[in-house]
């Protein structure tokens, strides 16, 4: 009997030492994993179950018995990680968008006072998605807090804390929250209690910033593709930092090159179209896929979206000038690519010119405005649908529009708050056909 209990302990050692091994395998030993597991969670079937009856409904329905068998696709882009419920842009939400299966991980680049390059939305964004406010570093904001005689905040919708306007070792010292802010508070607690009711704080512990340099560094590690935006910035500033516009576009470059990356890893974009065309001219490997982020909203009507571009003025070329640019990507919202004809959605004018020019379409951005009920239509944020408002009925039509998107536009690539829907459809519907990458291949 001793001799069986004696084996018994050896086999239960052995496995507990392989379960440590293999943990620490796939952690890499840094906390997180390596190509991790997709793990889809219950929303995307929750939204299969909301759709109305259909064929695509059925076909999605039939997708659900996979169970373990969902594998990553660079049809689901990791918009700033996860931040339906996890802080954007910090190691978490990047680490919960890849066991999503996000194939491509994007961080929006910014930077420091000492020129460091760092993942934030905006280089002055820190007030609504960091603790700054609640820290000494408040004092170093462009705008910090004030306060009256009596210690009550005044000055909550001017407050303006800007990556820049810290070092690198003290824009790390801060913890990521989820993005928001109550421009009437009265006290910092109040000001930072903003998050919205769709979102959640049960993942907003101290989110870790990250340095592009260590995004990089966890993204290769994830075995994901990477899309950074150089983001736009004070031009002075930019020009104090980096010496000019130029300069700070090619840094962001060199980071992938000094990590030796494989530039068909990397999808750079940016709203600026000079940053596009530097890349393409001086860093052609990197730039043939490229993206240029359409934001010319302005001049697209959303009841009959059409090419924005003048070809009389230089400044807004149009979608087929824009190609012959040698612009291959190009990257605009949802609403711009969709319309509604008898009720249905189909692509839109501005959809047909990009195909017709020969542009690859990727878009933003999906689960990024809450309830389509609730949220949108009864008066929320329509931006993403304002296109398409007249075609929702519930959240089943998220994935209505992302099939419209895939299937009828020829989208690469979705950028998402939570890539795992945009994971399920991409399993499910094979989104590979279309290309599965960005870019012209080879």
């Amino acid at each position: 009997m001793n001799s069986n209990v004696s084996k018994l302990m050896a086999v239960l050692v052995f496995c507990a030492m392989y379960a440590f091994t293999s943990v620490a395998v796939a952690d890499g030993g840094r906390g997180y994993g390596k190509k991790p597991k997709v793990q889809l969670g219950p929303r995307p079937f929750y939204l299969v179950d909301k759709m109305d009856q259909s064929g695509l409904k059925k076909k999605l329905q039939q997708c659900m018995d996979r169970r373990n068998h969902y594998k990553k696709n660079d049809f689901s882009i990791g918009h700033r990680g996860a931040p339906l419920q996890f802080p954007e842009h910090t190691k978490e939400s990047y680490v919960a968008a890849a066991r999503m299966g996000a194939g491509i991980l994007e961080c929006d680049v910014t930077f420091t006072s000492n020129g460091e390059l760092v993942c934030r939305h905006a280089q002055c964004d820190l007030h609504t998605t960091t603790n700054i406010v609640a820290t000494d570093l408040a004092y170093k904001c462009s705008v910090p807090p004030e306060f009256d005689t009596d210690g009550n905040l005044t000055n909550a919708a001017a407050i303006k804390c800007c990556a820049s306007d810290l070092t690198l070792a003290e824009f790390k010292s801060l913890c990521g929250k989820m993005d928001a802010a109550n421009t009437n508070a009265t006290t910092i607690e109040a000001y930072m209690d903003a998050t919205a009711n769709w979102r959640t704080d049960l993942y907003s512990t101290c989110g870790t910033l990250l340095s592009h340099e260590e995004s990089i560094e966890l993204f290769d590690r994830l075995g994901v593709g990477m899309t950074p935006e150089l983001k736009a910035g004070d031009p002075d500033n930019i020009k104090e930092v980096f010496g000019s516009q130029a300069n700070y576009a090619q840094k962001m470059i060199d980071e992938y090159k000094d990590a030796r990356i494989k530039p068909r890893k990397v999808w750079a974009q940016s709203f600026n179209p000079a940053d596009v065309l530097y890349w393409i001219k001086n860093e052609p490997a990197f730039g043939k896929q490229a993206v240029f982020l359409d934001g010319r909203y302005g001049l697209v009507d959303p009841d009959d979206p059409d090419d924005p571009g003048d070809p009389n003025d230089p400044e807004n070329p149009t979608l087929q000038q824009i190609a012959e640019l040698g612009v291959n990507v190009i990257a605009p919202p949802m609403w711009m690519l969709l319309t509604v004809e008898n009720g249905e959605i189909v692509p839109s004018k501005y959809a047909r010119k990009a195909r017709a020019a020969g542009l690859d379409i990727i878009t933003w951005t999906t689960e990024r405005s809450g309830r389509i009920v609730e949220d949108v239509i009864e008066g929320g944020d329509t931006f993403y649908y304002q296109s398409t408002i007249d075609a929702l009925n519930n959240d089943g039509d998220i994935l209505t529009t992302i099939h419209v998107l895939a299937q009828e536009v020829l989208v690469l690539g979705i950028f998402s708050d939570w890539p795992a829907t945009t994971t399920f459809y991409a399993n499910c519907m094979d989104t590979k056909k279309h290309g599965g990458k960005y870019g012209k291949k080879d």
